[in-house]
Parts: C-alpha cells; sequence; structure tokens
C-alpha cells in the first residue's frame, strides 16, 4: 500500500474543487476526524491540516507552520491561514459539487467551508496565458523524493508539505503584450514551450530554475486554473518534503534575495497564501492517528 496520498502524485485531474474550512468555537474534532477519515481516501480527495488546528490538538508536526511574507519582499504577498484543507479531484464539476456538500454536512457544527474554488484542466495542462504550467517537475525517484517526508518514523514519512496559493491574473493587461514581451516575462516560448537561451533575469524560468538553488529547490507542482465570473487565475500548489523548496523560489521571485522582481507580477499577483501538511496512508486510509 502506498504511505502517501495518491492523489499528490496522479496527474492532474480534469476538474476540481479546493476547500478552506475553519473550525468553530464548538467544534467537535474527535467526531470530525472520524469523520474525514472515513470519507477523505487520499486520491480523489487530499487532505491538508493547517497549523492552528494542529496546535489546537496539541500535535506538533516537525516542520508544520503558518506562512509568513517574504523579508524584504517587493511585492504583496497576502497571508490567510486556514485550519483544514480538501482539494477534491474528479472529472464532472457537478460530481464534485455534491461531494463537498456532503463533506460540508459531515463537518457542519466543526467547521465551516471559508473558501471555495472550482479549477480546471485548460487544454493539455496550460496556464489560462496559454504557457505550459509545471513543465520542469521531478518525475519518478525524484518526484517522490522532492514531495514526501522519509526517514523520520512512522505518522510522518508519506506526508507533505503543501504550499497553496491562489493568483489572479490580470489578463487584459497580459493581452496587451506583445509576444516577444510575454515569451521574455515567462523565459519559454509559447507556441513550443521551448525555454529561452537568452531569458532576461526577470524571466520566471530563470527566477525559479529549481537547481540554481544551494540546496537544490525541488518541489511537486500541481497547479490548476481557476475562474469565477470574470476574474480568473492559477490555484498554485506546491507539495514538498518540507516548505524550505517553496520559500527559495518565493524570495527569489519576490526580490527579497536579490532586488530583482520576478515579471509574472507584471500581469498576476497572489491574493492567498496557506500553509498545510498532508498526513501520510495508513492500512489504506489517511493517518490521523496524531489528531484523535
Amino acid at each position: 500500500m502506498k504511505s502517501y496520498q495518491g492523489g499528490i502524485l496522479a496527474p492532474v485531474p480534469k476538474e476540481a474543487r479546493f476547500l478552506f474550512f475553519s473550525e468553530t468555537p464548538q467544534a467537535d474534532l474527535a467526531a470530525a476526524f472520524l469523520f474525514l477519515g472515513e470519507h477523505v481516501d487520499g486520491e480523489s480527495a487530499v487532505l491538508g491540516i493547517g497549523y492552528s488546528l494542529a496546535q489546537k490538538l496539541e500535535s506538533r508536526i516537525p516542520g508544520l507552520k503558518n506562512f509568513a511574507a517574504p523579508l524584504g519582499a517587493r511585492v504583496e504577498i497576502p497571508v490567510t491561514p486556514s485550519s483544514l484543507f480538501i482539494w477534491l479531484r474528479g472529472g464532472d464539476r457537478g460530481e464534485l459539487l455534491h461531494r463537498s456538500r456532503g463533506l460540508e454536512k459531515g463537518l457542519a457544527g466543526s467547521f465551516i467551508i471559508s473558501e471555495c474554488a472550482d479549477a480546471f484542466m485548460y487544454k493539455e495542462g496550460r496556464d489560462l496565458t496559454g504557457y505550459m504550467d509545471g513543465t520542469e517537475n521531478p518525475e519518478g525517484k525524484k518526484a517522490l523524493s522532492a514531495a514526501f517526508v522519509s526517514g523520520h518514523g512512522a505518522g510522518l514519512d508519506g506526508s507533505s508539505f503543501l504550499a497553496v496559493q491562489r493568483w489572479l491574473h490580470d489578463l487584459n493587461t497580459f493581452d496587451a503584450m506583445g509576444q516577444k514581451e510575454r515569451d521574455d516575462s515567462v523565459g519559454r516560448r509559447q507556441k513550443d514551450n521551448v525555454e529561452l537561451t537568452e531569458a532576461p533575469p526577470t524571466a520566471h524560468v530563470k527566477r525559479t530554475a529549481q537547481e540554481s538553488f544551494v540546496p537544490e529547490a525541488f518541489i511537486l507542482r500541481r497547479s490548476m486554473p481557476w475562474s469565477d465570473g470574470q476574474k480568473a487565475g492559477l490555484i498554485f500548489t506546491a507539495f514538498g518534503k518540507s516548505f524550505d523548496a517553496f520559500e527559495a523560489q518565493l524570495r527569489r521571485m519576490s526580490g527579497a534575495e536579490d532586488g530583482i522582481t520576478d515579471a509574472l507580477f507584471r500581469f498576476t499577483k497572489p491574493i492567498s497564501t496557506a500553509y498545510f501538511w498532508c498526513p501520510p496512508m495508513h492500512k489504506g486510509k489517511v493517518d490521523l492517528r496524531s489528531f484523535r
């Protein structure tokens, strides 16, 4: 059996729903976790625990913390902590709606949904700007090494640290940019996804080249586009064996490292950021023994 939630390593689904929960003052957390253990399978639903909830349950998870914007960042990066996170994965938007309603009812009295975002696969896995997303994702054993905790014993091995960041695109600004300007901003050609050999230092590809960090900053991305009315963007999800790689990349993107900000900030911005710990699996179920 897998020691990790399989939905993390699986390909991005056709449809998804990202649910963020806050606990209520009268929460019956024991009953809520019993319900989660029976209704979250780690495959079609991936579970994340926030720092405040772990603290309330007096469960110490080494490395789990609240997100904090990089010191010296030259752009605004909102901090929006949440108690609980569930990533619903599937191929039918209506089915996801009904599944989320079932979770909401089952957790009623203990948790309430504070944010809900519907997401989807665009074309063959592109961002709404038309550029391929996650091109540099590690694969195979490298993905396992990057995304999951190992060597720390039962209850921790197979777990993953998750950064969820919702980005809002200014597609009007992006549409007004010329093709070369767009390619230079990303660091790849939109038409064939080939990396530019002479990309400017502000190009996203140069800002986040995972092997350019010391130590190397590899993360497993499972990001998906979202839309709500006329608003749209990307829900960036980064799974790692710790938060270190994500934080290293964000420091550089935000200009906190060297004063150079990522060109993506010209046409998109983060509107929420939260950290979670995704428990491992035990006997085919999400391992919640530490929270009961």
